[in-house]
């Protein structure tokens, strides 16, 4: 592969991870009916809104939960898994094992972002304890509906919260599944942005 190949790769790969990211984000802070007047929600749905709300007239929400931004995930990964291909000269697979690619990309995506939100939280919990900062806050609402069942299972052990350490716990586990799963279906982690 020549260089220029490379670079192009490697510049829609960027641009495509970016806007997954972005996509994802807006899904799950829609799904934990985060605050939707804080500045970092704004910019989501600002950047997002011009295929989201094409999408929505097609894919209607079901049950509060954005079908539209979802499957619009699919879509991106497809599509940069499908470029990457084509950039690198290699032919395309049938479409269902296409779809069984992005999926598992989305999906392996979604628990890294799970991952380093928790990561974040760990940390400014001992750096900036008690922060009313818009990030932070945000981080709050992310991880709180995941981590609630995880402290409702532990006892009281005298204000420390052994929680996140089961969390990451499931996280690895996950992410064992998924690359197992991933290479079951012939899938190379390099096409795909969250393996």
């Amino acid at each position: 592969m020549g260089a220029m190949n490379e670079i192009f790769g490697y510049l829609v790969q960027t641009v495509l991870s970016l806007y997954l990211l972005a996509m994802l984000l807006r899904f799950l802070l829609q799904l934990v009916r985060a605050d939707f007047y804080n500045p970092i929600c704004q910019f989501l749905v600002k950047i997002t809104n011009p295929v989201v709300v094409p999408m929505r007239r097609v894919v209607p929400g079901v049950g509060g939960i954005d079908m539209a931004s979802l499957l619009l995930a699919l879509l991106l990964q497809l599509a940069g898994i499908v470029a990457l291909l084509l950039i690198n000269g290699l032919g395309l697979p049938n479409i269902l094992l296409l779809l069984v690619w992005s999926a598992l990309g989305v999906i392996g995506l979604l628990v890294n972002i799970y991952f380093f939100a928790l990561l974040a939280m760990i940390i400014l919990s001992w750096i900036a304890p008690g922060s009313n900062q818009p990030a932070v806050y945000l981080l709050h609402q992310i991880t709180e509906p995941v981590m609630a069942p995880f402290r409702k299972a532990l006892p009281a052990m005298g204000g420390m919260d052994f929680s996140p350490i089961l969390l990451f716990i499931v996280i690895n586990i996950i992410q064992i599944a998924l690359r197992h799963m991933a290479a079951g279906v012939g899938l190379h982690p390099a096409l795909v942005i969250g393996l």
